[in-house]
């Protein structure tokens, strides 16, 4: 019997890779080895209790990662910008494991990217945490490697923590605060990509070379805060700020996530049919926050 094909999964005990791992395992179809920078955390012991081979490697050390690239057959790859605020950084992290799954000969990778916003928008915005991932995108077409980019819409996620809707002024009502005027925002929670992944990775022929965005529904703020207030029992409305004042608010990234909004009153290509042919089971909206109303209730 033929040894089983190696996927080789950065950042397995992420949000992403994590899902990425939990459906390639559940699907059997190929040999996982997940990859983090700590195999002794509970996370990292779960996965390999549960049959992925469990390997230590550090994106800026290119040892590691070849070591964990060698013998593979395709990767799922994700960067994070978060992890150090810098572009440079993550570019360079990811031209590395391009040119490694170049030089080791693998045939497919999947890698979480997004569009550069400064060359499409000829500088006009800036986001850095996109861009920097549309330089790997791009970098990785520029030397040949068989590479399908996943692009990630909003993660229903971010409801529970920096995107929670806020309770109002006058404390008669909760203010959902995203500055997309009324154009709809796609949506999809993280833990939906894994079986979209593992689709791409069954069907080289049809996905390598093609940029993907993923999004389960497409929703007005409005419709957003409705769902919520419905699921939750909460009055939650649309708090209807520009993204000129929300990129005053007093928190760090606060310009940053203010020019991603701004991308997004664009509507960039996301495709909502093509995400369910992937992953039937992807979540609506309602769906997750039903899953999850618990942790809503207490964000």
């Amino acid at each position: 019997m033929a040894a089983k094909k190696i996927i080789t999964v950065f950042g397995a005990t992420g949000s992403q890779g994590g899902s990425v791992v939990g459906a390639l395992l559940k699907d059997c179809t190929f040999a996982v080895r997940a990859v983090t920078r700590d195999p002794s955390k509970p996370a990292a012991v779960k996965l390999k209790e549960a049959g992925a081979e469990v390997v230590a490697a550090d994106m800026d050390n290119e040892k590691s990662l070849e070591a964990a690239l060698s013998g593979a057959y395709g990767a799922f790859v994700v960067t994070n910008f978060f992890d150090h605020f810098s572009k440079e950084k993550e570019v360079k992290q990811g031209k590395t494991i391009a040119d490694l799954c170049k030089r080791l000969g693998l045939q497919h990778v999947v890698f979480s990217g997004l569009e550069n916003v400064k060359r499409l928008t000829g500088g006009k915005l800036e986001v850095l945490h996109f861009d920097g991932k549309g330089e790997i995108e791009e970098y990785f077409r520029e030397i040949s490697c068989p590479m399908t980019s996943v692009r990630l819409s909003f993660y229903f996620e971010n409801f529970l923590t920096g995107c929670k809707p806020k309770k109002s002024k006058d404390g008669d009502h909760y203010d959902l605060v995203l500055p997309m005027c009324d154009v709809p925002m796609d949506g999809i929670s993280v833990s939906d990509l894994g079986p979209a992944v593992l689709s791409i990775l069954k069907n080289p022929k049809e996905y390598i070379g093609k940029n993907i965005g993923l999004s389960a529904e497409k929703l007005t703020v409005a419709q957003y805060a409705e769902i919520m207030s419905k699921v939750s029992g909460k009055v939650i409305k649309d708090a209807k700020m520009p993204p000129d004042v929300y990129a005053k608010l007093p928190f760090s990234v606060a310009e940053e996530m203010a020019n991603m909004f701004r991308f997004y009153l664009t509507i960039p290509d996301r495709d909502v049919e093509l995400t369910h042919r992937l992953n039937p089971k992807a979540k609506s909206f309602q769906q997750w926050l039903e899953e999850n109303k618990e942790a809503f209730s207490k964000a």
